[in-house]
């Protein structure tokens, strides 16, 4: 399958129409380029805190509650444009209240024939657990699907090998991130190589770009959009399949074959995932030889 990952700057937008027509123009030209799957980023959703005004969205909870009372229509959108384009979206997360005190960070994912799935963030940032006020949500899963099993790590979660370890299963990891530093993109990518290693699976990561003076909480975004992989047979010896430009808004592409994720995991030149569990000892701990000095 084709996958595209966004490299997304987000916009001040005068109104609803404006970001239909916005959502609606990236989804048409990456299923122009023949993708399947589009992935957009962590915390993309925000520009949408601008519908009610520069006050709300410089407010960290005006701009939470603004996102969040958009998002039932802002999924009925993303299923027509699966629908209509017959193509499968990770819709950019948001802060969503779910009705249990604090938000959570979710993401949505669609298919053509109307399913919608939501998988939210586990690990907070301390920005999100100190100044925003955000909490993990529901617990990871794979999602059985047409084009393969598939799982999501938000941003800050694909640094955690336990919590990739979860979703092991998955063929393909989505990791959409929202990064504000070359380090925080360089954090998030070395999260996804490292999973992608591990689990011995494909990793598709989207980025935030670009800055938005008229928010506290996503003012300034680095990032790039990458498709990542096992350095072994079958796949490039990087352990990148693509990369796009630094902090370059637009699509980056990459054909990806499942296929080779369940060849490499049978007969790889190593077998990471299989020696996950020779890692602990009989008592559960990693094995440690003490060194005398």
């Amino acid at each position: 399958m084709k996958i595209a990952t966004a490299g997304y700057n987000m916009d001040f937008l005068p109104d609803w129409q404006a970001y239909a027509a916005k959502l609606e123009s990236w989804v048409s030209t990456a299923a122009g380029e023949g993708a399947q799957l589009l992935v957009f980023p962590e915390y993309g959703a925000m520009e949408l805190a601008t519908l009610a005004g520069r006050a709300v969205a410089l407010d960290l909870q005006g701009s939470i509650r603004a996102v969040s009372e958009r998002i039932g229509d802002v999924d009925s959108l993303h299923g027509q444009l699966a629908e209509r384009y017959g193509v499968h979206i990770l819709a950019a997360s948001a802060p969503v209240d779910v009705g249990k005190g604090l938000p959570v960070n979710r993401a949505r994912f669609f298919a053509p024939g109307g399913r919608m799935e939501v998988m939210d963030k586990q690990i907070m940032t301390r920005f999100e657990r100190e100044d925003w006020g955000v909490r993990g949500g529901d617990p990871l899963r794979v999602l059985e699907t047409e084009l393969g099993r598939i799982g999501v790590l938000i941003c800050y979660d694909s640094e955690f090998p336990l919590l990739g370890r979860a979703v092991s299963d998955a063929q393909l990891l989505l990791v959409p991130s929202c990064t504000e530093a070359l380090a925080g993109y360089w954090r998030v990518r070395i999260g996804s190589m490292a999973r992608a290693l591990e689990s011995q699976c494909v990793v598709a990561m989207a980025s935030t770009v670009g800055a938005c003076d008229w928010s506290e909480a996503v003012d300034t975004n680095c990032g790039a959009g990458g498709v990542f992989c096992p350095p072994d047979r079958g796949f490039p010896s990087t352990g990148v399949i693509a990369e796009g430009v630094l902090n370059a808004p637009g699509w980056t592409y990459a054909e990806v074959d499942l296929a080779a994720v369940e060849e490499v995991r049978r007969d790889g030149v190593v077998l990471n995932r299989l020696h996950w569990a020779e890692q602990a000892g009989r008592d559960g701990k990693a094995p440690l030889t003490e060194m005398k000095t």
